[in-house]
């Protein structure tokens, strides 16, 4: 490689990490050919559940030239999100560590433009667009193809440096890049088994295959109407999101807590008790939660998952 090659993947990386990412790798655009058929069974077998959106511009999904105009190069980069401190109260209804801040859409979408920016004024002038789980991208896919790790047995993405509780994010650019040097991470998952077995709706029906229709996550998130009553009791006290399979993941020993301003949550936002999750008003929620992902499910919503573990 030329050494002005390896200056501009040394100068990408270091504005990667100047933005506080985890990690910034990129590879060619091309065909997702290995994922069609792993993708398509996963929707033809209905486990998609209500997420009509996911069955939509399939195309899109796999060629990443329909998203961007001459498409040449993905770049994938990670954002920690994992928190140094959780909610007091054991007691209390739980959500997801992911929603403790602000949405991670917002910040991590801001990251990525910036990063493009220096692309264009400091690389190579080029069009692109940045990506954050908003749009037809299979991102996990895209992120083993960058050698930033490997799918566990639970889908997630799983580093061996870093875990898995972080956001990926991808910008997809017109220009061709020099590429760092890299193999892709093999499976270090091996005979265990904990996310699994640790799964309270058995959600984790074959390895790298969750059917959200019995995901925690799914039914208190993406799901609109009434919550599966066969699920009842089986939600260990969770009303937005699930980091079960997570948490229990020996490769998350190595989660550091994030440094990341935008996630630290709002200053009663730990504090609350479980009665004051049960006697929640609206002006609370909008104050705990106005620029938090929680708003996706909306105060009704976390009405309707509080009145299901009371059910439960």
């Amino acid at each position: 490689m030329k050494a002005g090659q390896d200056e501009i993947i040394r100068k990408i990386k270091d504005k990667a990490k100047e933005l506080g990412l985890e990690a910034c790798n990129w590879v060619p655009a091309s065909s997702l050919n290995e994922e069609k058929t792993h993708f398509e069974s996963w929707i033809s077998g209905g486990m998609h559940g209500e997420m009509g959106y996911m069955e939509r511009n399939t195309d899109k999904r796999l060629n990443p030239e329909l998203l961007v105009e001459g498409a040449k190069t993905i770049l994938v980069v990670l954002q920690n999100y994992f928190p140094e401190k959780t909610q007091d109260d054991k007691e209390a209804p739980v959500i997801s560590k992911y929603a403790y801040g602000t949405d991670y859409h917002f910040v991590l979408k801001d990251k990525l433009r910036k990063l493009l920016q220096f692309i264009q004024n400091e690389i190579n002038p080029c069009e692109g667009r940045p990506f954050v789980d908003s749009a037809p991208v299979l991102e996990r896919a895209w992120a083993k193809k960058a050698g930033l790790g490997w799918i566990g047995k639970n889908s997630n993405l799983i580093s061996v440096e870093h875990g898995s509780f972080f956001f990926i994010g991808e910008l997809i650019i017109d220009i061709e890049l020099p590429y760092d040097e890299f193999g892709l991470v093999r499976n270090h998952c091996g005979n265990c088994t904990k996310c699994v077995d640790a799964c309270p709706t058995k959600a984790i029906v074959a390895e790298r295959v969750v059917d959200a229709r019995l995901c925690i996550s799914y039914q208190t998130i993406e799901l609109r109407g009434e919550l599966d009553k066969n699920l009842g009791g089986q939600f260990e006290n969770r009303i937005f999101g699930c980091d079960i399979c997570q948490d229990v993941c020996p490769w998350n020993l190595k989660s550091v807590p994030h440094s990341e301003p935008g996630f630290e949550p709002h200053p009663k936002l730990l504090q609350l008790k479980k009665e004051d999750w049960n006697t929640m008003e609206k002006p609370l929620f909008n104050e705990l939660f106005k620029n938090s992902a929680v708003k996706r499910t909306g105060f009704k919503g976390l009405q309707r998952n509080l009145k299901f573990l009371g059910n439960g």
